[in-house]
């Protein structure tokens, strides 16, 4: 059995490779958002040129949308990342996407932020702190355990 993965969150560290790396020789088709910030921020220059960020912004929000949008309605779990750098307010809408079309999603992250990411994680089926972890248990849905 395989499972269609959505990797969500914090772009800044490897965890997506070091989960894509443990599940090698597993049936699993992942998926993410542009990880790249800069090409992230121009989606939607192709929409033509704006002068004011606001509305740069606005555009290339709206294309990334639909990417993220389609990958999480298309995937079997999500995996979301909440990292310590940065806050992730894109995470925290993907999770709160993921629970309103009932997909199951685990979430990452350390201890110390377990507070601030209460509702987010009472709705998760699972809280990992590291990337072995969300192996373990991609393996253990699979019957790879």
């Amino acid at each position: 059995m395989g499972l269609n993965i959505y990797l969500s969150g914090e772009i800044h560290t490897d965890w997506r490779k070091q989960i894509i790396d443990g599940c090698a020789g597993s049936d699993f088709v992942f998926s993410s958002a542009v990880t790249d910030h800069d090409a992230s921020d121009a989606a939607g220059d192709v929409l033509g040129a704006e002068e004011s960020g606001f509305w740069r912004d606005h555009k290339s929000a709206k294309v990334n949308a639909i990417r993220t949008k389609t990958l999480i309605e298309k995937c079997d779990v999500a995996i979301i990342r909440f990292g310590d750098k940065y806050k992730q307010w894109n995470a925290a809408f993907d999770a709160g996407y993921c629970a309103a079309l009932g997909k199951p999603y685990i979430t990452l992250h350390a201890e110390d932020i377990v507070h601030p990411l209460k509702e987010v994680d009472a709705a998760a089926y699972a809280w990992a702190t590291t990337p072995q972890q969300i192996v373990d248990i991609l393996n253990y849905l699979v019957g790879n355990q």
